[in-house]
């Protein structure tokens, strides 16, 4: 980082704690007590800081990493400013943890747009800086900063794990992926990500080796082939390169640290009888398709100022016209899994409290054929999803959307927290966007958080068998 570029970010990591801050006063001032899965996470925690590690809720589903960090946080400050009472653990105390990690996201998404476009370094400092801070404050993520839950902490050590797997330390990469499946037992698809972009590294350059011994200069590196017979080189060129002892042995070399981290996953599912802790009636797995398409539409909508140009939509239409069949044949399939495998999670129908509720009421369930004349629209995002990344390597790209239908698919929940780590993924990957596009995101971006904490504070309403009040969230 140049020294005028290092001030700038400090200045701008000082000004966002400071907003941050005042949002998060507000926030507590109004919803002292805790709120929603909070009166979960919040006793648990405090169990914790009284040292009674022993017990646990069973109605939480993931593993202690939020109440380790925090104590690990909260019991330094507590002895050094010597703090009692009520204030030690309390749930602003708590929800404070979250704003650190809100700092220390906002720095790792700064490192990591600088190392993942190094190419493009030669006068991009404002597009980095303004990158990042537009990422950091992504509303969805940016919102449960000020609520104690595990997304602030999950994403942080995500981001970390990643970072750590770009600058080659593969052994505190798998150790900080270990501390991000503490958070979350899902994330273990993306520390599979970070090995897989070390295999997909070796599977590019053996590719590129091939393909230059066999001059051929139709199916460079960087595209998906989208022919049958594409389709069908690079199907056989995978099975031989994982089947090759040499080949396996190379990756093993650079990536046992994150196969010691999957097998330990798998010995836990297997004494855990799954990966869900506590109350599994809630969080069972099935095969909901059209997830992919609920975040690819989701990925569209935040994306838009970055993603989406008037030449992007000619280029689509002009796939549109020569790949007729294949684009009919995409709808076909699409149409089938959406017949055949939209589930309905029983939280999505009956608490209304979150704004996916209001998604599916108004617009899900306005008419039986709504869903299906929704294809077309995830279509046209599915592809915009995937031209944005065509910078990308083949096997790159191949690994990322592995991790993305792991991630998706099998959760029956329509859930927007669930969707936080793969659009920052894809986010960071995109090329760096033009300054007067990154400034309409992050418009785009602080407009949806306010809208969302003012709504959140000021539009309280109450259930008729409950005297608690009720707010409106992600």
């Amino acid at each position: 980082m140049e020294k005028f570029e290092g001030y700038i970010f400090t200045a701008l990591c000082s000004s966002n704690f400071l907003i941050s801050c005042l949002l998060f006063s507000a926030v507590t001032r109004e919803q002292r007590l805790p709120y929603m899965d909070e009166v979960f996470h919040v006793p648990q925690a405090q169990k914790y800081c009284q040292g009674r590690f022993n017990e646990w809720d069973p109605m939480i589903t993931t593993l202690p990493g939020l109440y380790l960090i925090t104590v690990g946080v909260i019991k330094p400050v507590v002895w050094l400013a010597d703090l009692t009472g009520a204030v030690v653990c309390s749930t602003a105390m708590l929800r404070f943890v979250n704003l650190l990690f809100n700092c220390g996201i906002l720095y790792l998404l700064y490192l990591l747009i600088c190392k993942l476009h190094l190419k493009e370094k030669t006068r991009t400092t404002s597009r980095r800086i303004l990158s990042a801070l537009s990422l950091s404050t992504f509303p969805v993520l940016y919102f449960f900063n000020f609520l104690y839950y595990t997304d602030a902490g999950s994403t942080f050590f995500i981001l970390f794990t990643y970072l750590m797997t770009l600058y080659g330390c593969h052994k505190a990469s798998a150790l900080l992926g270990v501390c991000s499946v503490l958070f979350r037992q899902t994330n273990i698809i993306w520390v599979a990500f970070c090995a897989g972009t070390l295999v997909a590294a070796k599977m590019d350059e053996a590719w590129r080796v091939e393909q230059s011994k066999k001059r051929d200069e139709k199916s460079p590196p960087s595209q998906v082939p989208l022919t049958l017979s594409g389709t069908k080189k690079i199907i056989l060129f995978t099975l031989e390169f994982l089947t090759s002892p040499s080949n396996v042995k190379s990756v093993l070399l650079v990536a046992w640290p994150y196969a010691v981290v999957g097998l330990g996953f798998v010995v836990f599912g297997v004494l855990n009888d799954g990966i869900v802790v506590g109350d599994r009636t809630s969080h069972e797995a099935c095969l909901n398709f059209p997830q992919l398409f609920y975040f690819l539409s989701f990925t569209l909508f935040f994306s838009l100022p970055v993603s989406l140009c008037h030449q992007r939509v000619l280029q689509f239409l002009q796939s549109l016209k020569k790949q007729h069949l294949l684009f009919l044949f995409i709808t076909g399939v699409s149409l089938l899994l959406v017949w055949k495998f939209t589930f309905v999670h029983k939280y999505l129908l009956a608490d209304n409290r979150h704004f996916p509720f209001y998604v599916w009421r108004k617009l899900y369930q306005s008419h039986e054929l709504v869903r299906f004349l929704l294809v077309p629209v995830y279509v046209f995002a599915g592809w915009n999803f995937l031209d944005s990344l065509r910078s990308r390597s083949l096997f790159w790209s191949l690994a990322f959307l592995a991790c993305l239908l792991a991630a998706t698919v099998p959760q029956k929940l329509l859930e927007f927290r669930y969707f936080i780590v793969p659009y920052l993924m894809y986010r960071l990957h995109m090329p760096l966007p033009s300054l007067p596009r990154l400034g309409v995101e992050f418009a785009l971006y602080t407009v949806v958080n306010a809208a969302t904490i003012y709504i959140f504070i000021t539009k309280t309403f109450h259930w008729p068998d409950s005297p608690a009040t009720q707010r409106f969230m992600w």
